[in-house]
């Protein structure tokens, strides 16, 4: 990153790294996206075995990733104070610890996979196709979770555009895995839905090695020359990134298995509401990538201006990428008040669940609302690191106030199951007045200067 000065500038150099953000993080949905539909065509059961493992599997890797994201503000702040020989150390350190973590879920998989399947009310055959999925995904655990590590160092120098065009690679390769494993095309096994698992598990391998590379190979990522020396693993290191990394980790799991509990708590509904329920779900989680990838920016930017001691710049960008994302979500919010039905209508035919879908899709105006001011607060927050606060928070909008409000609307109020939806719109909505106050506070303590006289 290039310091800048005036908002202008400022706002070109956020937009040349949030727009490949945006669109790796697209691309991942999609992959996602690709592995349910193509599975979805193998045969209903293989659709329910994929979703079924996707839906164990995403609270679990989104969480544990985001102890990865670590990395991020971590190395922004060393670049931003020119201390730029202490990077190979960090990064190597990060994939000890990826290595380490993604261990520990294999090895917590083949003791807990099977009783989490055996206690959930399933068809024989799904229940064997969710796990022979897993079983499959988890051969690509190991190399994703390095691919994080190797992601962020790219993403903290700034280089978004090099991770998108991997990540815009890795789509093909994906689909055309899936082609072959899950309709056994070219003399490969017909193996269904499980093989999605196998295909993204070899996708997995394939960024892998294609980021070791180019960070090898490529400028400006080799002249700092991180593969030259494979330093001793220091507990030390590992602690720094824990500090910061297990906040993120929660957090993030925190507001991704809500979703899991609240469609749990929606299975004593009709077919069409929880049909109509996903359907929704899944696109208020497409508009999510908006605010997430504003986020993953400003950690990135604001880590650098923090490390570089420059806090006014550090606050400009956080009020772009939060103004950025309100500008964009109202203009999301009024394409999917225009366009309601047709958006609708990608999901379903069916009259009933249609009209559902396009009910529960106004609530989602106002969740990607709240969405489009805390998430980015939160990459903000991380880039001052700044970590904890967002964790309370999640705990405390999402299964404090969230889940319950939810419930009590749901159960004994008229909203029936749009209930669940309020509750954690108001969830959400208060964690983003706190947090905005959290953020206020943090720059202004950055902000006061010091015995010395200097702005921190």
């Amino acid at each position: 990153m290039n310091q800048t000065h005036s908002v202008k500038q400022k706002t070109h150099q956020f937009l040349i790294i949030l727009l490949p953000i945006l669109v790796t993080q697209l691309t991942l949905f999609s992959m996602n996206f690709f592995d349910t539909v193509m599975s979805g065509h193998a045969s209903a059961r293989d659709l329910a075995g994929v979703a079924i493992g996707s839906s164990i599997w995403s609270p679990v890797f989104t969480g544990l990733n985001g102890i990865l994201l670590s990395l991020s503000p971590i190395v922004s702040q060393l670049v931003g104070a020119k201390q730029n020989n202490e990077v190979p150390f960090k990064v190597i350190q990060g994939i000890y610890l990826a290595v380490a973590i993604a261990s520990a879920v294999i090895l917590c998989g083949t003791f807990l996979l099977d009783p989490i399947l055996n206690g959930m009310s399933l068809e024989t055959q799904v229940r064997q196709i969710a796990h022979d999925y897993l079983i499959a995904l988890a051969f690509g655990i190991v190399p994703l979770f390095i691919y994080t590590v190797l992601r962020c160092f790219m993403d903290a120098l700034g280089q978004t555009r090099v991770s998108m065009f991997i990540i815009l690679l890795s789509l093909p390769i994906n689909v055309g895995l899936n082609y072959l494993l899950i309709f056994g095309k070219w003399g490969f096994p017909r193996l269904g839905g499980v093989g999605a698992g196998y295909a993204t598990a070899i996708t997995y391998w394939c960024i892998m090695f294609i980021s070791f590379a180019v960070i090898a190979r490529v400028k400006p990522f080799s002249d700092y020359r991180v593969f030259s020396r494979w330093f001793r693993l220091s507990l030390s290191a590992w602690k720094e990134q824990l500090k910061i990394g297990v906040p993120i980790g929660f957090a993030i799991f925190f507001e991704t298995s809500i979703f899991a509990a609240v469609t749990l708590l929606m299975s004593g509904y009709d077919t069409a509401t929880i049909a109509a329920h996903q359907a929704a779900l899944n696109f208020a989680s497409f508009l999510y990538m908006v605010p997430m990838s504003i986020s993953m920016a400003l950690t990135i930017a604001v880590g650098f201006e923090v490390g570089a001691k420059r806090s006014k710049d550090a606050r400009q960008y956080s009020f772009l990428g939060v103004g950025i994302a309100l500008m964009m979500s109202v203009v999301c919010a009024i394409a999917l008040i225009l366009f309601n039905e047709q958006v609708a209508g990608f999901y379903t035919t069916d009259p009933t669940v249609l009209e559902l879908t396009k009910q529960f899709l106004i609530y989602a105006i106002f969740f990607q609302l709240s969405d489009a001011i805390a998430t980015p607060i939160q990459g903000a927050l991380r880039g001052y690191k700044d970590v904890n606060s967002a964790f309370l928070v999640a705990l405390i909008s999402y299964w404090v106030l969230g889940l319950p409000i939810g419930y009590l609307l749901a159960n004994y109020q008229a909203f029936g199951a749009f209930g669940y939806w309020i509750g954690l719109i108001s969830g959400l909505a208060f964690g983003a007045i706190f947090l905005m106050g959290r953020l206020l506070r943090i720059q202004r303590r950055h902000s006061a200067p010091t015995p010395t006289g200097q702005v921190r």
